[in-house]
């Protein structure tokens, strides 16, 4: 039998009233583009991933690792940058299918990536499709993509409820990621999340979302 303890939950009377609060306060989330730098305060930084952390994954293995770098390390951020715009070049011009680049024209990117130098934090999420033990035996992690996908969404959502603005970022592929920031082979690059506060003059494309009658049923 496994080792129980007693659940904590806290009920709440207003439950109606926060899940409405809390869905106007995500409607309100953005991807940005255009960051200022402005500091974060690392403790933001540390909570978030404290709240990543925290999401569900397959038999509680955890399969991620999160780097944040801020901008104290100039020469790294300037290589991340130039590394993430070098695949992004390839992509824009070689590897991305036409229908691919229309889909992207609403939005305005390009291969070229500022942001990876202003913005204060960038949060490497690395996925960990095995594990390795003490003595170096492999061990499989189930649903190790799923895991870390609803933790990078915890994320996102407890960065912005700091109200700090937050941009995924993934330049395919993303193996310099390893090399740069020092991990091990066995774990993969998942996303680079940057975050920061937008600059003062910040524009967002004029996109809508689907409403819930078109994401959405219930029975």
């Amino acid at each position: 039998m496994p080792h129980t303890i007693p659940l904590l939950f806290e009920p709440v009377a207003d439950g109606e009233v926060r899940a409405r609060a809390f869905a106007e306060r995500m409607s309100q989330r953005r991807t940005v583009r255009e960051f200022s730098p402005r500091p974060v305060a690392r403790s933001i930084i540390e909570d978030a991933i404290r709240t990543a952390g925290s999401a569900p994954s397959g038999a509680n293995q955890q399969p991620w690792h999160f780097v944040a770098v801020s901008t104290a390390d100039a020469a790294l951020r300037q290589t991340l940058r130039e590394k993430a715009e070098e695949e992004e070049r390839e992509f824009y011009s070689r590897r991305a299918p036409t229908a691919w680049l229309d889909a992207l024209a609403p939005i305005g990117t390009d291969a070229n990536k500022p942001f990876l130098e202003v913005a204060p934090w960038l949060i490497a999420i690395f996925v960990q499709p095995h594990g390795l033990t003490a003595s170096g035996q492999v061990v499989k992690h189930y649903y190790a993509t799923e895991s870390v996908g609803i933790a990078a969404g915890l994320l996102i959502a407890s960065l912005h409820l700091a109200g700090v603005a937050t941009l995924t970022h993934t330049p395919s592929p993303m193996g310099f990621l390893n090399t740069l920031l020092r991990r091990p082979p066995h774990e993969r690059p998942f996303l680079l999340l940057v975050a920061g506060y937008p600059a003062d003059d910040a524009r967002v494309p004029d996109i809508q979302r689907k409403a819930l009658s078109d994401i959405a049923e219930f029975l």
